[in-house]
């Protein structure tokens, strides 16, 4: 449960304000998600805020740890956390989980600057028309992969 008044006023007030935003997560009524940029998009990332006790008199905890951040060097996510660090300063005392989510939406290109963007180049581009160079006959035959169970079974068969 929220610990205050202001608590559940704010909680209230983000529900409100995020329902329907796919980017937007509530993990507990005091710790939530919001994913700033597009899924697909290489420099998205995940802000994680959790609010303590006494929030918003203190601090709420602000984390990058979650799995989806995972591509995102140390150094960038310490750069984004302390730019985020001097709003929650300034905005000691009231309610600031969407004030925190806003900047962090409206900052993304300059938080994510010097990330490089991690670019996956397929294999192969093209498509083949017509029959293939090698003969159906001289294609590699697929190995049959056995289950553990199968390969005991088998071994005790031939044992």
């Amino acid at each position: 449960m929220a610990a205050n008044e202001d608590q559940e006023m704010e909680l209230e007030a983000l529900r409100s304000i995020y329902e329907g935003d796919v980017c937007f997560r509530e993990l507990s009524p005091v710790s939530f998600q919001y994913r700033i940029g597009e899924s697909g998009d290489p420099k998205a990332f995940l802000i994680e805020v959790s609010w303590p006790e006494t929030y918003p008199q203190t601090a709420p905890v602000i984390s990058m740890d979650a799995f989806f951040n995972n591509t995102i060097s140390s150094a960038i996510k310490q750069s984004i956390l302390d730019k985020l660090m001097v709003e929650v300063e300034a905005n000691l005392g009231t309610a600031m989980t969407y004030t925190l989510f806003e900047y962090a939406k409206d900052n993304k290109e300059v938080f994510m600057e010097n990330q490089p963007v991690n670019t996956v180049t397929s294999v192969s581009n093209s498509i083949a028309i017509g029959t293939p160079d090698v003969p159906a006959s001289k294609k590699k035959d697929k190995k049959e992969h056995l289950s553990k169970t199968q390969k005991r079974k088998l071994a005790d068969k031939t044992g």
